[in-house]
Order: C-alpha cells, then structure tokens, then sequence
C-alpha cells in the first residue's frame, strides 16, 4: 500500500497515484433526485481513485455516489484503466476543506467503485501486456 501525508497523517492508499492535470466532469443526483453536473480538473489519479479541484457549482456530500467522465482529448494511454472506458461510478470519500469566496469545498477525493472481478481482469490485461512487450 501506498502511503502519503495528509492533514499530518499518514493516509492509507491501495494503490500509487500519479500527478494528472485533465479536465473532467462529475455528475450526481441530489436530495431531491435531480441530476447535477460540475465541471472539475483532476490533480491526481491512480487505479483506485483520484482528487479532483471543483471550482464552482453545489457543494457534493460525503460518500455521495458520483460518476467521474475524463474528457475525450486526453491521451488514454496517460489514464488509469478504469477512465479509459468512459464514466467511473465512483464514491466521495474525502471533501477538501470550503473556500471562504463561495463557502463550498475546494475538492473531492473519489474512490472507484469497480467490481472486484472487473479489477483482476484488468490486472491480468496488463499483465498480458507487458509479457507481450
């Protein structure tokens, strides 16, 4: 597992995250049941999530279901698998602390939701691939 400081704690990762600038979309249903959207820019992504930058729209809850689109111009190839195939389901896990101009939050740690055997089968792709190579 990887480690990394956070809040001066050591903070827990599945999986190693590399530094990853793109413009991305999140969309989420709210309270109400009313589909929302914010444009966002991913600062860091990995095999088991990302933290993505919101800078405007309503504020998003803790653990809310959310589905993470990297937009198309990005090269595939610099994306974990799981954004390669278009939209992620995944799970706010962590909300950055709120700006004081708009009073929402600054960011979103996602974590994936991949079905475990969607995962292995990815591993051993890229496990094929490399023996391939």
């Amino acid at each position: 597992m990887a480690a990394e400081r956070i809040d001066g704690k050591a903070a827990q990762r599945s999986s190693d995250r590399i530094a990853l600038n793109v413009p991305a979309r999140i969309t989420w249903k709210d309270a109400s049941g009313a589909v929302r959207f914010a444009s966002v820019t991913t600062r860091n992504v990995g095999n088991g999530g990302a933290f993505v930058e919101c800078e405007s729209g309503a504020a998003i809850p803790l653990h809310r279901l959310v589905h993470l689109q990297v937009e198309k111009s990005v090269t595939a190839m610099q994306l974990p698998e799981q954004l390669r195939d278009g939209r992620v389901l995944s799970a706010v896990w962590r909300v950055g602390p709120c700006r004081r101009s708009t009073g929402t939050p600054s960011g979103y740690a996602l974590r994936f939701l991949v079905e475990p055997r969607t995962q292995a089968m990815q591993a051993a792709t890229r496990i094929l691939q490399a023996v391939a190579v």
